[in-house]
């Protein structure tokens, strides 16, 4: 009987003999599938922040470019991270500026679990203002292609371990 070390992401053992389990934690994997997606979300709330005319509140375009350019920097993390784990290299960075920022406390998987909530956020946000119906047809396929990514990709990972729970 061989003896499987453990694989650790994001602070969830997995087998290191499992390929599928494998897959679903490699970094090329989790970028395109959470990180990207998250990025659009994060880009597309900031470019309809930026849109927005409330002379009620004129700090919103603000906002909007502060959110813009916080979306490029991870989309540029989440990149590279996926690009380094194609070529079995392994990334020196977070997968987002807030996990970045974890890291300097020791803690970037409680950080990178805020990012998580903050995207989740922005996504209520752009349904309960509305602003969701702003979107023009490419910003709209972008959202419509970064909700079935992250959620398709949660179905089939819940599904797989939903399996192999009934298996054991």
């Amino acid at each position: 009987m061989t003896e499987q070390k453990p694989l650790q992401d994001a602070g969830i053992q997995r087998s290191e003999t499992d390929p599928i389990r494998r897959f679903f934690v490699r970094p090329v994997f989790l970028g395109l599938t959470i990180g990207i997606p998250f990025c659009i979300f994060k880009l597309i709330f900031g470019l309809t922040a930026i849109r927005e005319n409330s002379p009620g509140i004129p700090f919103v375009p603000v906002l909007g470019w502060l959110i813009v350019t916080w979306a490029i920097a991870d989309l540029l993390m989440n990149t590279g991270r996926s690009l380094l784990d194609l070529l079995h290299r392994q990334a020196w960075f977070e997968y987002c500026t807030i996990a970045q920022l974890g890291q300097v406390v020791g803690k970037p998987t409680v950080f990178l679990a805020i990012d998580t909530l903050i995207s989740f956020s922005i996504i209520c946000a752009m349904l309960w203002t509305g602003w969701i119906t702003q979107l023009n047809p490419v910003e709209s396929f972008l959202w419509y292609a970064a909700t079935t990514m992250n959620l398709i990709s949660l179905s089939l990972v819940s599904l797989y371990n939903e399996i192999q729970r009934a298996d054991r």
